[in-house]
């Protein structure tokens, strides 16, 4: 029998091309896309309830199942808006979180109990966070122990069309909507043609073939050099991950450039990443000049099996998605041979005054 990571390969394999596996489960898809597009007409007709927060309400999310850099995306737009004077919030699911009812993140938190992205987030950011199956009620929760939010993001949660939003932001990454078909066939959660306000895509090199793939014309791309394109009804805008530096887990105020690791070939050094698209870390420091054995992990894990324990290394380099969750394992968070690789994300100053002038017709409060 298959392990659950062994089919999730093999699936996430099929679903960047229409082959037998992915043919043979697009009659599923078909299934998939009317009852998914019957839920969404339902909320469109007000059959379902959907609330609408006093606030601004912005939703980062993605159609293309698991990791394309949502949470980057998310610190980097929370830091924009407070720099043009905003106040923002977010509030998310919690993955792993077993709570139904809202929970803040604060410093007490778990990533068990709140889940390693808003963690993240809210060590990132200071910025109030909290997490909650029901996000209309996390948001309410949230509005109301922190009256001074004037804006509220969410992490994740397209399709919580419980939830009224205002600006819809999508991001992608190189894999694009990878053979263009939905779940199961495929890895998309909804059609490449669903509305949207924003399209951010997560990638070095913007091919044609990419930006035809995610429904975006060359023209309407801006770029993370701050070249403006020509506006479309949606715009496009190019994020960049960048990670420059490692900090050792033990002790953050140890810093070392990944310049510095590169011009010591004789280090024996590891890569891990849980995070959903592992690859994308693995290229980074690729493309920094360091040789690394990789261990790709599972989405989300949660390191209680100890991974690290047999491994020969002299340096282990890990996402800070995956750094929230060993740094409160008390085994791990004192082994010296653990670095953290911040991340940030580049993307054009103009998604931030993008996202303020299409608020700018709801009241901040």
């Amino acid at each position: 029998m298959q392990s659950g990571s062994a089919l999730e390969a093999r699936l996430t394999r099929a679903w960047l091309r229409r082959g037998p596996l992915a043919c043979a489960l697009w009659p599923v898809s078909l299934l998939f896309r009317a009852l998914s597009g019957m839920r969404t007409a339902l909320f469109r007709a007000g059959l379902l309830k959907s609330t609408r927060l006093p606030v601004p309400v912005v939703v980062v999310g993605n159609i293309f199942i698991g990791g394309t850099g949502k949470t980057p995306l998310t610190i980097w737009l929370v830091q924009a808006l407070q720099a043009a004077g905003l106040r923002p919030a977010v509030i998310s699911r919690g993955h792993g979180s077993k709570d139904t009812a809202p929970r803040l993140v604060d410093g007490r938190a778990t990533a068990a109990q709140v889940g390693d992205e808003p963690l993240l987030i809210w060590q990132r950011c200071a910025c109030p966070v909290m997490v909650g199956r029901d996000r209309a009620a996390t948001g309410q929760a949230l509005l109301a122990l922190h009256p001074e939010i004037d804006i509220l993001l969410t992490d994740d949660g397209l399709q919580h069309y419980a939830l009224q939003r205002d600006v819809e932001i999508i991001l992608f990454d190189g894999r694009g909507a990878g053979n263009g078909w939905l779940l199961p066939a495929g890895p998309l959660r909804e059609p490449v043609s669903r509305r949207r306000d924003v399209t951010v895509i997560n990638a070095a090199q913007l091919t044609p073939a990419l930006l035809a793939s995610v429904g975006v014309s060359q023209a309407g791309v801006q770029q993370s050099t701050g070249q403006r394109g020509i506006a479309l009804p949606e715009v496009a805008y190019q994020m960049l991950l960048a990670g420059d530096y490692a900090e050792q887990l033990c002790n953050r105020q140890q810093r070392t450039t990944l310049a510095e690791l590169a011009a010591q070939p004789a280090l024996r050094v590891v890569a891990a990443a849980g995070i959903g698209n592992p690859a994308r870390f693995f290229g980074m420091l690729r493309a920094a000049g360091l040789q690394v054995q990789e261990l790709p992990l599972p989405d989300h894990h949660d390191f209680l099996d100890r991974p690290f324990a047999a491994l020969q290394a002299d340096l282990i380099l890990m996402t800070e998605k995956d750094a929230v969750k060993c740094a409160q394992i008390e085994e791990l968070r004192d082994d010296p041979r653990l670095w953290v690789v911040p991340v940030t994300a580049r993307i054009d100053a103009a998604l931030a005054a993008q996202i303020v002038e299409k608020c700018r017709g709801r009241s901040f409060a």
